[in-house]
């Protein structure tokens, strides 16, 4: 997001920005803070009022916070991330440099640090990485008169007040969960275990992958989801906003994968010359060497194509339809596979609905190809000889059965790369489309072989 007018003219002037600044919204002003330089950056949030600075620190549109941060003061730094929400300061500090995390821990509040030592022992991808030690947990004795109190008094406090949690006080076991909506509409006088779902609360432990805490949230249409260890204590929740957050992370890497290269993990245009060497290079030249063998099948196939030099001319024909059927199915099955549609076991369902699928694909085509060669043949626009409806039905047959290759390979590669544990969108479109054309100059000289042997061959 480019910085907004009123700011765009005064992002020269930190003064004046920062006086902008604090009458915006802090997604707005965190997009804007991208055009400066981290020491620019800083300058503004140390002149922005604490709660404006914190706010835009809290947003994931700020790019760099890390450099940000860094470029404080340690009391400046430390009492900003102080004030920061659990889950944010969790990220913020995989982010940071070994010696900012060394300067700023110790100048941390105990209770930040304690609760910084506890999230990072999970990795950015775990139900635990991303969820937040602060939400409003009451005992089950409490009324709802109570429970409305407490959150009129230490509310504004809390990430979040989506939900009420009914905790055991003697060992932290979640006992019930109550949305906000219920307590404001239900009786005063009543135990806060009286009112709301009287079902056990969907939580999840804290190694559960982040992709499966967000299929929740969806699926049971929650605002936030609690985390809890092996014996029932809450130890933090996952919010809604976290969870737009990672979703956008992971289809952004997903669709960065699929482009056959390395996901970013910064911007594009934070991305470094050389960064953006390595994320790219390594992919392309394995594809480089993968379109290789192609040029081997054909190397293979080289005296028919000498005697029938006809056959050349539709050979980027094949490759690409082939490629193209193959992309179609991948990224089917690895949207059904990220969407628990389909699961490793339903391979065998998928490879039973993707061959007649492929074939009646192939015969498309193929009857489209075949027709072209003897449409052009009969309106005298190119001369394929007097075999052409040999070569026809060598294209039609060929096409058959590289569509039908393709469709079933593309298929079948995100379960392999799954079941080998990696993540199928590695199975990216260049992956997939190398693959095939190697099999289908094989598939299509070999049809050719068959069709048109003792005439053109």
């Amino acid at each position: 997001m480019a910085a907004t007018p009123e700011l765009s003219t005064l992002i020269s002037d930190p003064a004046a920005f920062a006086g902008a600044a604090a009458r915006m919204h802090a997604a707005d002003v965190a997009a804007a803070l991208a055009d400066l330089h981290p020491p620019a950056s800083g300058r503004i949030l140390a002149a922005l009022p604490f709660d404006v600075a914190v706010d835009i620190l809290d947003d994931p549109e700020l790019n760099d916070r890390a450099s940000i941060i860094g470029s404080l003061d340690t009391g400046t730094a430390a009492s900003l991330v102080d004030a920061m929400s659990a889950d944010q300061q969790a990220a913020l500090f995989r982010d940071l440099p070994e010696p900012d995390r060394a300067r700023l821990l110790p100048a941390l509040s105990r209770p930040a640090q304690d609760a910084l030592t506890f999230l990072l022992r999970y990795r950015p991808d775990q139900a635990g990485g991303i969820m937040t030690t602060e939400f409003m947990g009451v005992p089950p004795t409490w009324t709802v008169e109570e429970t409305l109190r407490l959150i009129q008094s230490v509310g504004g406090a809390k990430e979040t007040v989506y939900e009420i949690y009914v905790v055991e006080p003697a060992n932290s076991h979640l006992r019930h969960v109550v949305s906000l909506r219920e307590l404001v509409i239900s009786d005063r006088n009543k135990l806060v275990t009286e009112i709301g779902s009287p079902g056990k609360p969907v939580t999840v432990d804290p190694a559960t992958d982040r992709e499966v805490v967000a299929r929740l949230i969806s699926k049971y249409d929650l605002l936030a989801l609690p985390v809890v260890d092996q014996a029932g204590r809450i130890l933090g929740i996952v919010t809604v906003d976290d969870v737009i957050d990672v979703m956008v992370a992971e289809e952004t890497e997903d669709v960065q994968k699929f482009g056959g290269l390395e996901a970013l993990d910064k911007p594009y245009t934070e991305v470094g010359f050389g960064a953006m060497m390595r994320k790219r290079a390594g992919w392309l030249t394995a594809l480089f060497i993968g379109e290789m063998f192609t040029a081997t099948a054909m190397g293979r196939f080289e005296h028919e194509i000498e005697r029938a030099l006809v056959l050349a001319l539709f050979i980027p024909l094949i490759i690409s339809s082939g490629g193209n059927s193959g992309a179609q199915a991948t990224s089917l099955i690895i949207r059904a596979l990220a969407l628990r549609e389909v699961t490793l076991r339903d391979w065998w369902k998928v490879a039973a609905r993707e061959l007649p699928s492929g074939l009646a694909l192939g015969v498309i085509l193929g009857a489209v190809g075949a027709g072209r060669i003897l449409l052009w043949q009969y309106l005298g626009w190119y001369d394929y000889g007097e075999h052409y409806r040999l070569i026809a039905l060598t294209l039609g047959l060929a096409l058959i059965g590289v569509v039908a290759f393709g469709s079933v390979t593309g298929a079948m590669l995100p379960f392999v790369l799954k079941r080998l544990g990696f993540d199928p969108a590695s199975a990216s479109a260049p992956f997939v489309a190398t693959l095939v054309d190697v099999t289908g100059i094989v598939i299509y000289f070999t049809v050719a072989a068959l069709v048109l042997r003792g005439t053109v061959l």
